[in-house]
């Protein structure tokens, strides 16, 4: 298995080639979405399943449970991330929500990844320092909440990235894992982080496959018909029906 310094070290190297710094934290739905080559498919799974990852030959397709929370959904596409750009020789990857299960090694590597794309190891570091003005072994509930805002990490997430680099025991940290969604609004959080996506919501595809239906549509390659089987096929009746026009944004000066 590689060792935390190399996972780090990847994971900076792909944010400079999406565009992004080494230290702030990232837009990854606005990132992904932005990348002509990935197809993102958002979709109910297993409680037990965080997302999935297809990579054939030119296709490469992160498949993200929309039950989880919007938290818990940026880091399984920032582990799917990991991948397809660093795991040689798959063609299918199917991963658990568990952090702690006996999973392999690429599992492993693919989550810590995951925690170093989101929140880098000098940036957390810096955060913890220089803006909580804490060392290790001194975190309390309210700077772990302080610390997964500013990264935008679930909680899950954010305990068993602290437990890991030494920040937090593993005791003190399961103290943390109850009344999350309380805990966050009493220092005046909303809840986006630690909800899932409205069930209206839970079915959309974005990416290199919606941007392919229309380019074969505009050269004539497909019919219209076959246009709209094909954005149906993939979630997106919103754009064959118009179903978001009543919430169209009116332009803002």
């Amino acid at each position: 298995m590689k060792e935390k310094i190399e996972l780090n070290s990847e994971a900076i190297t792909l944010r400079k080639e999406f565009g992004e710094d080494a230290n702030s934290p990232i837009d990854i739905f606005s990132l992904i979405h932005n990348n002509d080559d990935l197809t993102i498919v958002f979709y109910p799974m297993s409680s037990r399943v965080s997302g999935v990852c297809i990579r054939d030959g030119k296709n490469k397709i992160i498949g993200v449970n929309s039950t989880s929370t919007y938290g818990r959904q940026r880091f399984t596409i920032a582990h799917e991330l990991y991948h397809l750009f660093f795991h040689e020789d798959f063609k299918r990857v199917i991963c658990s929500t568990d952090f702690e299960s006996n999973k392999d090694p690429q599992e492993k590597e693919a989550d810590m990844f995951a925690s170093y794309f989101l929140a880098p190891y000098e940036a957390l570091s810096y955060v913890i320092k220089n803006k909580l003005k804490k060392e290790k072994q001194q975190l309390e509930l309210e700077d772990v909440i302080k610390i997964e805002q500013y990264f935008g990490m679930s909680r899950q997430a954010m305990l068993w990235r602290l437990v890991n680099d030494e920040y937090l025991t593993r005791e003190k940290a399961d103290t943390m894992k109850s009344r999350i969604i309380a805990s966050a609004k009493r220092l005046g959080y909303d809840d986006t982080l630690y909800t899932p996506t409205p069930e209206d919501k839970q079915y959309a595809t974005f990416g290199k496959y919606i941007k392919l239906a229309e380019k074969l549509k505009k050269q004539d390659v497909i019919s219209h018909g076959r246009y709209e089987e094909l954005l149906l096929n993939g979630f997106r009746g919103d754009i064959v029906y118009g179903l978001d026009a009543e919430e169209e944004e009116v332009y803002d000066w």
